[in-house]
This record gives C-alpha cells, structure tokens and sequence, in this order.
C-alpha cells in the first residue's frame, strides 16, 4: 500500500514540474528550462530544471526530488522524534522564480509529501507545501488576488483553512533578525495527515495546481513596467532578504543539505544577483518605504 501511495503522489509531481515549466516558459515567451537529472548515492534523484536570462525571468528553477534511506537525518528527527529508527522517502516540486522587472514580484511554490516506515509499524506520512509572494513594488490588486486564489483553492477543504495556513505562512515566513516578513505570504503547511490520505493529497494538489493561476497574471500586467536605475538597485537589495531567509531559518534547505541532498538543487533557490548595504533606511514617504510600512507586516489582504 506505500509503495503505491508514493507512486501516485510522485506520478502527481512530476506532472506538475512538467506543466509549471510550461506555463512560465509561455509566459516569459523566450527562455526554455534546461533539465539536470542527478542521482543522490545514498538513494533517489531528481530533476533540476532551471530557466536563465528570459525576457521577464532572470533566473528561475523548478525542481522534481525523490530521496530515501535507511534512516532519518538530524533536523527531522528534532522535529519529530517518533521518525528515529525509521527508513524514509521524500517527495516534491519545489520552484523559485526571480523575474528581471522589479515590477513582478519573485515567488516560490513548494508541494511536497513524506513517508516513513518501520517494519511491524504504522507507515508515518504527510504532506506539506504552500506558496508565497515577494514583491520589492508591491501593488495591492496584486496581492489581493494573489491571496484570493490562495482563499479559493482552501475553501473546499474547510472555512477556517485559509485563515489557518495563511496565518502559519505569515508566521513560517518571517525574518526574525529583521523583524520583518519575508513578503506578502500566501499558504504554507505541513504535516498534513489528519484528513486521510485521499483529502490530504487533493489538498495537496490544489496548492500545486493553483500556484500558475495566482502568478502568471500578476506577470502579465506587469512585466512591461519601465524600470529605473534606483528600482533595480532596491531589488538587488530585498534579494538580499530572500537569501537571509532560506540560509538561516528555512527548513526545507536544512533538510536537502543534512540528507546529502543535491548542494546545486537546493541552492537553486539562490537569486543570481543580490546586494547589501550597510545600515540602508528607504527615504520617508517613497514608493520604497511603502514596501517596508505598509506590505511586510501581516495583515487580511482580502478584507
């Protein structure tokens, strides 16, 4: 029964890969994804898809994994102990996307399911995932829809799911050492079990199948925006955020590095140009402050 519960989910997966890169390559209407597939020694591999020096996206992946092993690395078994002594297999599309035009926001997906097995025992299993915003300028009609997808593909699975998985990605997605959050959310969850399988799963892929309907028309209606000098300068800085994030406290990066996951894949994440600057304060009242005073703190965008 595992082993076909993993092949379902990993016939999902892939599929999904093969239709996001599709529809990002359309809408960028240039670049072509270039695949690597890798092979991990300890067990499983891949597939790296990554997108570079399009008209609208600077540099982008898509990534298909499947790792397993006998036993469970330090970060998962912290998290939850019960893991230890079991073998394990990972499964998931994970995605990031920095655009060229500070105008469209960069925004990541991540679908992802988890089973662990022990012989005379119960398998462990969830699923886990969500989506999320990260614009440098933020227009709100973005946002709303961004969030109203995000509503629409939860309702189905109860009223307060939004609300609840919203409010843990406001919470997941937060730059402690800045005070700040990463974005303007979306959805993020994890170890999702107690609907059952067959619900867990459509949850699962909704969120997967929803990520190209709440970003390509963000892409569309601003891809074409005139760039300056000083915005393209703001957006190599807030990349700078994003690297913050995922090299100190997101999990997800923790876990491929700890399994001996692909160092290439799961830095993929990384955006291709990002900048520091010491001390920087956006000047009172700009479209810059904006970002910092009105989008990253949480809030119902839908209200």
């Amino acid at each position: 029964m595992a082993n076909l519960t993993l092949e379902t989910v990993k016939s999902f997966l892939l599929d999904l890969q093969d239709r996001i890169c599709a529809g990002l390559e359309q809408a960028d209407g240039d670049a072509k994804f270039v695949e690597d597939a890798w092979q991990r020694a300890e067990g499983g591999g891949g597939r790296t898809r990554v997108i570079t020096n399009g008209a609208v996206i600077e540099q982008g992946g898509v990534n298909y994994s499947h790792v397993f092993g006998a036993s469970m690395p330090a970060s998962a078994t912290a998290h939850r102990p019960e893991l230890a002594g079991r073998s394990f297999h990972a499964c998931g599309v994970s995605l990031v996307i920095h655009p060229k035009n500070p105008h469209i926001p960069t925004s990541h997906a991540n679908v992802r399911f988890f089973i662990a097995e022990k012989e005379g025992e119960e398998p462990i299993w969830w699923f886990g995932g969500g989506f999320d915003l990260t614009p440098f300028y933020p227009v709100l009609e973005d946002v709303k829809h961004w969030h109203q997808v995000a509503k629409n593909l939860c309702s189905p699975f109860g009223e307060t799911v939004y609300d609840d998985y919203k409010k843990w990605c406001d919470e997941y997605f937060y730059l402690k050492h800045r005070g700040e959050t990463r974005g303007v959310g979306g959805l993020f969850f994890d170890d999702l079990n107690t609907w059952g399988f067959d619900k867990s799963f459509a949850f699962m892929q909704a969120v997967g199948n929803g990520f190209l309907d709440a970003y390509i028309p963000i892409i569309e209606k601003r891809k074409n925006t005139p760039v300056t000098q000083i915005q393209r300068d703001f957006q190599l800085y807030r990349r700078g955020r994003y690297v913050e994030f995922n090299l100190v406290w997101d999990r997800g990066t923790l876990f491929g590095l700890q399994t001996g996951g692909r160092t290439e894949s799961i830095l993929m994440s990384m955006p291709p140009l990002a900048r520091w600057e010491y001390n920087y304060s956006p000047e009172a009242e700009s479209t810059e402050a904006m970002l910092y005073n009105d989008y990253l703190k949480p809030r119902d965008w839908l209200a």
